[in-house]
């Protein structure tokens, strides 16, 4: 390494004014070249940190300002005097705080591996040592390409970083030695074969032991230098290592011990040290190639790692600091590139082509409301407020509207379609099953009828006048209806003859065309994907979007998860509202509990019986509720009435079954975690959770709703065998509060965002290391991609190339993420 030759020719720079000429070429390439030889001779740790701080093997000197160049040459300079300092010194083996040796270098591919098609997207199977089989089990953890195994991050790190002498060693710590083998023999312990060595530095000897692992023995030849990490345990009084993770010390960067060691997920055949040893040599072979998206002006700004080194510490990090500065870039990454995309399928949707202002009719309005057997509560009359200056403006309504169960958001809904008609548009109301499109109907029909005189009443359509100039007509359009009448019924919103059409999904099939759509409320939205959600868009020109959702959602996961809507919040309960009494149950009051439902069913009511969660599939869930159904029919409830709804079931099986139970002719309703959101039992009044612990408190909270909304006094009864600490905590907070989105919060604190919903098809993006609870980064995330959003909504500056591409690949065509 000539360190001289690189001194003059920077001081020469300097003297030049930092122009790039002190070198024929340009800096930049001679120092690629000098920084590939110096690599090639730097062991110290502390030295090749600083070394890839200066990234001198990728330096971009020509594209600094004169200022810039100035800091960062001082900055090498002074790295050459280190280097100096250091030659010549014998690097002691005193306990180091973190990595045991240096890392090895990192190479660029070589022009050869790049032309044979060498990329980030290649398959896996083009690393060496990656067999078809092994590529499945990775394909398992969603891991396909050489991306994907970059962006596999560990889930958490052991720290094997603190060095010890053998002679410092104490029981119950987790420290690392290096140590020298003087025997290792196959052995019995606890009856198995095993691997027994005994190991010693210049302090003193300690035994190792490896439970059932023979095999070791071989590979820790005597005299060879071992690194130690793992728990220490006395044994007759001496210390002992217990199957310890190890490695032989050689001139290569430590794996397995010595250091912040990752924990990766696995899956059947894959093992800890396997996985390890492959994602070291491919971050080391490859995160180098990974383009910086980011603008720079932001790095700087944010002062956040550049990716390569952000992937490169989240995987092998040099300090628990190092990990942390990794993690939050990444996080900022996913949160920033989450912001981007639903901020411009915003812009398409609001800027791309202009919507349909109304003219709020407030003589109508008032009529209806006027009619309505209550008052609009202070946050009913708020959100209608917001809801009609959205439907006023020249730019199509984009906005999500909260309110828990019973907070009267179908009278809101109800009241935007009404403006819709008067203006001579047709609203369509979406909602994600046939049971609850049924009593969206149902209950849409009852609140015009208060308003309007009914004039017609055919199979699944109602008229009524004297709300507008001509009468009023309402449709339900669902699967169930019979062919021919469905026909009817389509022909009749495509010559504009029906103005509000209340369904399913089959209300964007291509058979339904509408005259004039230019409202859609689409209830419980995270049942619907945003594909559907287009489609039924596509129907009307550029229409109006109100989504409802009974689901209390956080306001920074509301953010995330619906970026692309304004919000509103019902946050207030009519008046009279009944408290549904919530207890948390222990084993031994089963049998009371069981008693209770049978006196509550005797004196006229109905229950609901929520089944265990069970996570490894939905067939073994469903054998498990028909098997649970069985028993309680069988054994617990033989003179009750009892259905059964599963996942298994078809949605004409389960509509049947809920049909039965509305209509009173069951009495009891076991069911798996499916219990629709929003359907209306007036008569329920128990809700019995088995396993209660298992469910997350937003869940629970949508089971408690389904009881309560009659006049009767409801309960909410939870059982739970053996919680553990967190699921205790969950079920104290559950017994003692009711406002659903203090248990949401709550919920995200405790659970995590991934299980908020308990299911992926809740359209929550996939967040490898951003949490939602982190609020300052979700703000800032979303600060940054609404300025750079602001100033060039295209992504067509030419330094917006790399973050459009990357933006391309993380969002799918279809608007859902990757």
């Amino acid at each position: 390494m000539n360190v001289e030759s690189l001194r003059k020719i920077l001081q020469l720079e300097r003297e030049k004014g930092y122009t790039d000429t002190a070198v024929i070429g340009g800096l930049d390439r001679f120092l690629h070249r000098w920084a590939g030889q110096a690599l090639e001779s730097i062991t110290n740790p502390q030295l090749l940190s600083h070394f890839r701080r200066l990234r001198l093997d990728d330096s971009k000197y020509a594209s600094l300002a004169k200022p810039r160049r100035e800091r960062w040459l001082e900055g090498v300079l002074e790295f050459l005097s280190e280097i100096e300092r250091s030659e010549g010194e014998k690097i002691e083996a005193s306990p180091p705080k973190k990595s045991v040796v240096s890392p090895a270098p990192r190479r660029r591919p070589s022009a050869r591996q790049e032309a044979a098609g060498e990329s980030l997207d290649a398959p896996i199977t083009a690393l060496r040592g990656v067999s078809t089989s092994l590529a499945a089990k990775f394909k398992r953890l969603g891991v396909a390409t050489v991306r994907d195994l970059l962006y596999f991050f560990p889930h958490r790190h052991l720290d094997y970083s603190q060095r010890k002498y053998i002679s410092q060693l104490s029981e119950g710590e987790e420290p690392t030695i290096v140590a020298n083998v003087w025997q290792a023999q196959v052995t019995m312990l606890g009856g198995r074969r095993g691997t027994e060595a005994i190991v010693g530095d210049e302090t003193g000897n300690v035994r190792v032991v490896w439970f059932n692992n023979p095999y070791l023995a071989k590979n820790l030849p005597t005299n060879a230098k071992v690194v130690l990490s793992g728990r220490v345990s006395l044994f007759g009084g001496r210390h002992v290592f217990e199957s310890p993770e190890w490695e032989l010390l050689e001139d290569k960067e430590l794996v397995h011990t010595g250091r912040l060691v990752p924990i990766y997920p696995l899956t059947q055949g894959l093992k800890p040290r396997q996985v390890r040893k492959l994602m070291k040599g491919v971050v080391d072979r490859w995160a180098g190639q990974v383009a910086d998206f980011l603008p720079a002006g932001l790095i700087k700004r944010r002062k956040l790692l550049e990716l390569p080194r952000a992937i490169m510490q989240a995987h092998y990090p040099d300090d628990a600091e190092a990990r942390e500065s990794a993690r939050h870039r990444l996080a900022f990454d996913e949160l920033f590139l989450l912001q981007l995309g639903v901020l411009g399928r915003k812009y398409d949707w609001q800027e791309s082509q202009p919507g349909n202002p109304f003219t709020a009719d407030t003589a109508v309005l008032d009529i209806f409301l006027k009619s309505l057997p209550f008052q609009l509560t202070g946050a009913q009359q708020k959100v209608l407020k917001e809801l009609l200056a959205d439907l006023e403006k020249p730019r199509p309504m984009s906005r999500l509207l909260q309110g828990e169960v019973g907070s009267g958001k179908t009278v809101v809904a109800t009241a935007a379609l009404l403006v819709a008609a008067a203006n001579g548009y047709q609203g369509a109301f979406m909602a994600p099953t046939e049971i609850l499109a049924e009593q969206h109907f149902t209950n849409v029909s009852q609140l015009l009828s208060r308003a309007g005189k009914q004039v017609a009443e055919e199979e699944n359509l109602r008229s009524f006048s004297s709300l507008l100039s001509k009468p009023l007509t309402v449709a339900l359009l669902i699967g169930d209806i019979k062919q021919a009448r469905k026909q009817e019924i389509q022909q009749r919103i495509s010559a504009g003859e029906i103005d509000i059409v209340i369904g399913t999904h089959a209300l964007i099939q291509k058979e339904v065309g509408f005259q004039g759509l230019s409202l859609a409320v689409v209830d419980e939205q995270h049942r619907f994907g945003v594909a559907q959600r287009s489609a039924l868009r596509q129907k009307g020109f550029n229409p109006h979007v109100l989504v409802m959702t009974a689901t209390p959602i956080p306001r920074t996961l509301a953010l995330t998860l619906y970026g692309d809507l304004d919000l509103s919040v019902i946050d207030e309960l009519p008046p009279g509202r009944q408290v549904v009494k919530t207890r948390w149950l222990k084993p031994a009051q089963r049998d009371s509990a069981y008693e209770f439902l049978s006196r509550q069913v005797a004196q006229g009511r109905q229950a609901f019986i929520i089944c265990p969660l069970v996570e490894e599939s939905e067939v073994i869930q469903a054998k498990a509720a028909v098997a649970e159904y069985q028993r309680l029919s069988g054994e617990v409830f033989p003179d009750l009435k009892l259905g059964l709804i599963h996942g298994r079931m078809s949605a004409a099986e389960k509509d049947e079954v809920m049909h039965r139970f509305r209509s009173g002719e069951l009495e009891v309703l076991v069911s798996t975690p499916v219990v629709e959101v929003g359907i209306d039992v007036p008569n329920a009044t128990v809700m019995l959770v088995e396993s209660a612990d298992r469910f997350g408190l937003s869940q629970l909270h949508q089971f408690r709703g389904r009881v309560g909304r009659g006049s009767e006094q409801s309960y909410c009864m939870l059982l739970a065998e053996n919680p553990s600490e967190i699921g205790r905590e969950r079920l104290d907070i559950i017994e003692k509060t009711q406002d659903g989105f203090q248990l949401a919060e709550e919920d995200l604190k405790l659970r995590g965002p991934g299980e908020f919903f308990g299911t992926r098809q809740s359209g929550l993006p996939d967040l490898r290391m951003a949490r939602l609870s982190d609020v300052k980064l979700l703000e800032l995330a979303r600060a940054e991609a609404i300025k750079l959003f602001e100033n060039d909504p295209g992504l067509k500056k030419s330094e917006h190339t790399l973050l459009a591409k990357e933006l391309g690949r993380v969002w799918q065509p279809g608007g859902e993420l990757s």
